[in-house]
């Protein structure tokens, strides 16, 4: 029988797939791959190009690509690097990497570096696996290809990756959604259960201190009752408002607005003693898309925190910016609003769990306040960090995005 010569396969650029058993680093390799090095022929099948086109041109295709390109020869030294690449590797563009080992280019990162080293010794080529970049934390999207000549013979490989780690973000949240969802149908049942029972406590306690005037043993015992089913009745409040959906009523929204509803709010709500509070909050700052009743609820949050942890002493401020915020893709303008008070401060392990639900260090309370500012936060697709050291106070950071998500969590 005859045997049927088998032409070699050609891996699809976009997706890597296809690709057969490369050869080893020790093959014969015909030169690097340059950046501005295009082939100039294919076999019949392969791809194909206007005469006229020039390799400057195939240069400034990969140059203008909004996802990150990479290549390497097959003796590990780097050949290509587009500037979107540069931007996720975090890394400045320097003609003079090329031709350099791609370990001590991207030594920021090894987890890059071994899929690498490794792609010449593969059987299945990865095609959009993902991966986390160590220590920045971004998430990528990657597919690698062989890069092979006219003859077919391997030459060297190429990567085509795209930062996710807004995708992720998104993907995360949706996936909280799903769970404060089921969560919440359950704790919301059962909260209106307690309720009902709650109420009757308080009730039938005020009839009874007000039918025994004279005792009085039982008007302390029966206000104690009274004051704790109020306690009680609260902290269901509070658990209700947590599970509850939030539904954004969007609207053109000033900053400043919320900030100063917030200042009059939480003097009605917590006892600010002594604390003197400073708002530095320009009027001219962009308008965001937001809810203001729910805005203000997170900064009233955040305030009667800071009045409870500064025991009626110090100073709280109150201020403002408008940034760019690098999302991963084109970036997006925001604006942050920074909570800084003179508190005690808190240790690292506190600080990593207190926007946890239920998690308090207050010998009342309900550990949701701070939870429903996360939860509006993410309401509001921004962001919201911590600074904090024992003895050092607190400064929180609020990061709302001038167009946001219109959907509730």
């Amino acid at each position: 029988m005859t045997k049927s010569r088998r032409r070699p396969t050609r891996p699809d650029p976009s997706t890597g797939s296809g690709s057969p058993r490369a050869r080893s680093r020790g093959e014969n390799v015909e030169r690097p791959i340059r950046a501005a090095s295009v082939r100039r022929a294919s076999p019949p099948g392969g791809a194909r190009r206007a005469s006229s086109v020039d390799d400057v041109f195939f240069r400034h295709i990969v140059t203008g690509m909004r996802n990150g390109v990479l290549a390497l020869s097959a003796d590990g030294k780097l050949a290509l690097i587009n500037d979107e690449a540069c931007r996720i590797f975090g890394i400045s563009p320097q003609a003079s990497d090329l031709g350099r080992p791609v370990a001590e280019v991207l030594r920021q990162h090894p987890e890059v570096v071994r899929l690498l080293s490794s792609v010449f010794e593969l059987h299945l080529l990865p095609n959009r696996a993902e991966m986390r970049l160590r220590p920045s934390g971004k998430v990528i999207g990657y597919t690698v290809a062989m890069v092979r000549n006219d003859e077919g013979r391997v030459i060297g490989a190429s990567m085509f990756f795209k930062d996710l780690t807004r995708v992720e973000q998104l993907e995360e949240r949706e996936r909280l959604r799903d769970r404060l969802a089921a969560v919440g149908e359950m704790a919301a049942a059962i909260a209106h259960e307690v309720k009902n029972p709650l109420a009757g406590i308080e009730v039938m306690a005020g009839l009874l201190r007000r039918k025994t005037p004279d005792a009085p043993e039982a008007q302390t015992v029966l206000s104690d009752i009274i004051n704790e089913a109020k306690m009680a009745n609260a902290i269901v409040q509070e658990v209700l408002e947590f599970v509850r959906p939030i539904r954004l009523q969007v609207e053109h929204t000033a900053v400043a607005g919320a900030v100063q509803a917030a200042v009059q709010l939480a003097d009605t709500k917590s006892r600010r003693g002594g604390i003197n509070v400073e708002v530095n909050v320009p009027q001219g700052l962009p308008l965001i898309n937001g809810d203001q009743h729910q805005l203000t609820q997170l900064f009233t949050n955040l305030l009667i925190n800071a009045y409870e942890a500064m025991d009626g002493r110090g100073n709280v401020r109150f201020a403002a910016r408008a940034v760019h915020v690098d999302d991963g893709m084109d970036g997006r303008e925001a604006v942050v609003v920074e909570l800084a008070d003179e508190g005690p401060g808190m240790p690292q392990d506190v600080a990593d769990r207190v926007f946890a639900p239920f998690f308090t260090t207050k010998a009342q309370g309900s550990g949701l306040g701070l939870a429903i500012v996360r939860k509006i936060v993410d309401a509001h697709d921004g962001s919201i960090d911590l600074e904090t050291a024992p003895g050092r106070g607190t400064v929180i950071r609020v990061t709302l995005p001038v167009r946001g998500s219109e959907e509730g969590v």
